[in-house]
């Protein structure tokens, strides 16, 4: 996507500087920062800390992470202690473990010295793979969109709404529920996207500097407002990403998705989930009992960070000091109030059934 002008991925190797480099997403929407990342420290660091997020991004930053492990000491003995200590900077997205599984299965029958070439070229095709799925979503995404297009009156826009950053800061490129909106802007498709907010990180903000600095008009609004715009028809699709979905279909995404998908029920407003198929935890059937909820600091919670009228990037607190305070990042909804679920290969049913009709070759394997 474009920043000022520019092109850029949320993660990239720099062939100049010989370093992966991100885009710093802790200082956004207020700075534009982009950083090296060298060591496994770094890595594991900026994954833990949120300097890059979103499943799809957090599991190719992995895979880059395994590329420069292997320049540095290619044994199994580096291996194996980079897969564990990757794999417990972030317990909820699976991308990140289905990433790290991937590269060590294919270096792990290498000889030595042939890994770090073929880690940085499968990290490569990992972020590339990315691209490409998110891209294809968006097409799927864009029909859906269409299909709205000619219920409205008069050329009145398509309203949707999304929760958290499923945009391409939380992918490599294009974003999962982001992707069809900007295809059908690129189109010339009159479209409207309701930015709820997202506490505790207001990731919605970011949401909202994507489509800002794309044109796509869109209107920021608290995490508690969907269900009132539902109640009075102003809502015509909600799409959202997922950190990890369930074999049968269940969806775990940022807190307070759950209750977006219940304020759509009851408002029969479709709720769509957008996800490449590495998103799809094969293993789990239960969301609910299954997947292991992150549960993130307090001072995220009890501290917000902004520009202060004197153009200075502050963070202040906003809770009574010693207050007790709860920070779960993820909520799951169960498939029973999804529409569908838009993939790379389709739209499926959010069910066991749904999903196996689009990846049958998944069928069995837990």
């Amino acid at each position: 996507m474009r920043v000022n002008g520019v092109s850029f991925r949320s993660i990239w190797y720099d062939k100049e500087e010989k370093s992966v480099r991100i885009i710093d997403q802790r200082w956004l929407p207020y700075e534009f920062r982009t950083v090296p990342l060298k060591t496994r420290k770094d890595f594991a660091i900026a994954i833990s800390d949120m300097w890059v997020r979103g499943a799809p991004l957090i599991g190719a930053t992995a895979a880059y992470a395994i590329a420069e492990e292997m320049a540095f000491d290619p044994s199994n003995k580096n291996l194996e202690s980079a897969w564990i200590q990757l794999n417990e900077t972030r317990p909820t997205a699976i991308n990140l473990r289905w990433a790290l599984t991937r590269c060590k299965n294919a270096l792990e029958i290498l000889p030595e010295n042939a890994r770090a070439v073929a880690a940085m070229n499968l990290a490569h095709d990992i972020a590339e793979e990315d691209v490409a799925m998110n891209q294809k979503i968006g097409m799927y995404t864009l029909d859906l969109i269409k299909k709205l297009v000619v219920k409205k009156p008069n050329g009145a826009p398509v309203n949707i709404l999304t929760h958290c950053n499923a945009g391409w800061l939380a992918t490599v490129d294009w974003g999962t529920a982001t992707s069809g909106m900007y295809q059908a802007h690129d189109a010339g498709i009159p479209i409207h996207i309701w930015v709820d907010e997202t506490r505790p990180r207001n990731q919605g903000g970011l949401t909202s500097w994507e489509l800002g600095s794309h044109g796509i008009p869109h209107t920021y609004i608290t995490d508690n407002a969907g269900g009132h715009l539902m109640q009075h028809g102003k809502v015509d699709m909600v799409i959202v990403g997922t950190d990890r979905t369930t074999a049968s279909g269940d969806v775990c995404n940022k807190i307070g998705t759950y209750l977006k998908a219940l304020a759509a029920f009851d408002n029969d407003v479709p709720f769509y989930v957008a996800l490449p198929s590495p998103t799809i935890d094969w293993t789990v059937t239960d969301g609910v009992k299954e997947i292991p909820i992150e549960e993130r600091p307090a001072l995220e919670v009890s501290q917000i960070m902004g520009i202060s009228p004197n153009k200075k990037l502050e963070t202040v607190q906003i809770t009574p000091l010693g207050t007790e305070t709860g920070n779960p990042a993820f909520d799951v909804t169960p498939n029973r109030l999804i529409t569908g679920l838009i993939t790379e290969r389709g739209i499926a049913k959010a069910s066991s059934n749904g999903l196996m009709s689009l990846f049958p070759e998944f069928k069995g394997k837990k």
